[in-house]
């Protein structure tokens, strides 16, 4: 059974209970005030009654009624009759006789009824009111029965009772057809949410929404909101796992690609060390070479391989770094000095192989500050945008400067080199992204933007990239200053 239908059988089965209370009431409070003046009206004249008791020498003691009585219950349109239980004579109104009815009588004292009843004679009703008749020594000898005619009354009330059914019934059809009707008007929302969500399923288009229906404070209304709220979610949670999918296929894709390159010439070098070395040891003549020129192609092999072996290793410890940043990796921070740290990184920066010139700009900025953070890591992402800086800059220099501004302080690296597109910007924090510009022309994996880009996000900080072809790259990091005061805790 649906909603619909089973919302409307409630709806009626409350309803018809309410007006079956409604005509009983109804019913009950009529009939009581038409039958309770006329038996008011009958105790009144029954109260009034009086018997005048005889001496019958056959019979024993007999009673009669007054003629005044009996002509006043005449004017009253009431009637009277009476029952002698020792020698069973009765005593009736003359109505009663030229209409030939006759009122049920006892005809022993147990079978007195005292008080009211209603009697049916030949489809006639009549109220009665019966009581006995005792002597002064507490004998019955007979019963007195005065009575009213009330058959408008009955007719008044069978009529009510009828109109009262008749009206119960056509108002509970109308009221079911009328519920059933709102009721599916009222649910139509919930039969679109139905099908809005079926087209969802079915269709795999997370971006469709369903459409408001009736006032927005009511509870469909609110359905509708959480609804779509909840698509909207998954929506961005799908497109969210289906880029970290594409991701995940690029970054195997692209390590199986940066590994495959140093194995093979790692393997290519092994193989000819083996043709040089066991393979001629085995059969001189396969490969006439001199002594000299044997350890010249060695030490040449051994060197590919040993720069290809600390590329990987590059590499390895590259992806470790990014698979601790996907893993959740929380870095063990405290309060940092920015400036030894940041000499430190600029007398090391100097060693590292590079064209162009390396200089220090004006760091005074870096007196005094202090951010909360890891020194290790913070180094590592100074050295990789140095490093990169290096690696695109064939002439002029690379200027390492501070500068602070409100509660930030940042670092910025800026070289002469080649520079990027504007294009090419958003995508230079991704992993193995490589400029166009730099493809084949400079060694690298696309990880150290990434990894700094982590290290940096880890410290709340944040990145500008200032850039033009041909024009060089700046790249200022802000971080956060801390208080020396107070050591913050950890972000949630």
């Amino acid at each position: 059974m649906s909603i619909r239908l089973r919302l409307t059988v409630w709806y009626s089965v409350l309803l018809a209970f309410t007006l079956f209370l409604f005509g009983i009431s109804i019913y009950t409070f009529v009939d009581y005030n038409l039958y309770d003046d006329i038996k008011k009206r009958v105790k009144s004249e029954f109260d009034r009654m009086s018997l005048e008791p005889t001496l019958d020498w056959f019979n024993g003691i007999d009673f009669d009624v007054n003629e005044s009585d009996v002509a006043r219950l005449m004017n009253q349109d009431l009637y009277i009759q009476t029952i002698n239980f020792r020698n069973q004579k009765t005593i009736k109104s003359t109505k009663l006789d030229r209409l030939g009815l006759k009122l049920p009588l006892p005809l022993k004292p147990n079978q007195i009824r005292q008080g009211y009843r209603k009697v049916e004679v030949q489809g006639l009703e009549f109220l009665v009111y019966e009581n006995a008749i005792v002597l002064r020594n507490g004998s019955t000898i007979g019963a007195l029965q005065v009575a009213a005619f009330t058959g408008h009354e009955a007719r008044f009330t069978n009529e009510l009772r009828s109109i009262l059914v008749t009206a119960s019934m056509v108002t509970l059809v109308l009221a079911f057809s009328l519920g059933l009707f709102l009721a599916q008007k009222s649910l139509r929302p919930i039969g679109n949410i139905i099908r809005a969500t079926n087209r969802i399923q079915k269709g795999a288009d997370l971006s469709v929404r369903i459409p408001r229906e009736g006032p927005p404070e009511d509870e469909i209304g609110q359905l509708t909101d959480t609804i779509n709220s909840m698509l909207g979610r998954m929506e961005t949670f799908y497109n969210e796992l289906d880029d970290a999918y594409l991701a995940q296929r690029r970054f195997v894709s692209d390590a199986s690609h940066e590994l495959r390159t140093p194995l093979t010439t790692i393997r290519g070098n092994v193989d000819l060390l083996e043709k040089m070395w066991i393979n001629e040891a085995a059969s001189p003549e396969t490969l006439p070479l001199s002594e000299r020129e044997r350890e010249q192609m060695s030490l040449e092999a051994l060197r590919d391989i040993a720069d290809e072996s600390r590329r990987m290793s590059r590499l390895i410890n590259d992806m470790l770094s990014l698979a601790r940043a996907d893993a959740g990796y929380n870095m063990d921070k405290s309060l940092t000095e920015l400036k030894p740290l940041v000499e430190e990184v600029v007398r090391r920066a100097q060693f590292l192989p590079r064209k162009a010139g390396w200089e220090l700009g004006d760091i005074s900025a870096l007196d005094d500050t202090v951010v909360y953070g890891n020194k290790d890591y913070l180094q590592q992402m100074l050295f990789i945008f140095i490093e990169n800086a290096f690696k695109y800059t064939d002439e002029g220099c690379v200027r390492l400067d501070a500068i602070r501004q409100d509660e930030q302080i940042g670092l910025k690296v800026k070289d002469t080199g080649m520079g990027m597109n504007e294009q090419e910007v958003p995508h230079i924090f991704e992993r193995f992204y490589r400029a166009d510009v730099s493809r084949g022309v400079t060694s690298g994996t696309g990880l150290g933007l990434s990894i700094a880009k982590w290290i940096i996000d880890e410290h709340h900080g944040s990145v500008e990239v200032v850039t033009k072809p041909g024009k060089g790259t700046t790249f200022i990091v802000w971080l956060p200053l801390a208080s020396v005061d107070e050591e913050p805790s950890l972000p949630v």
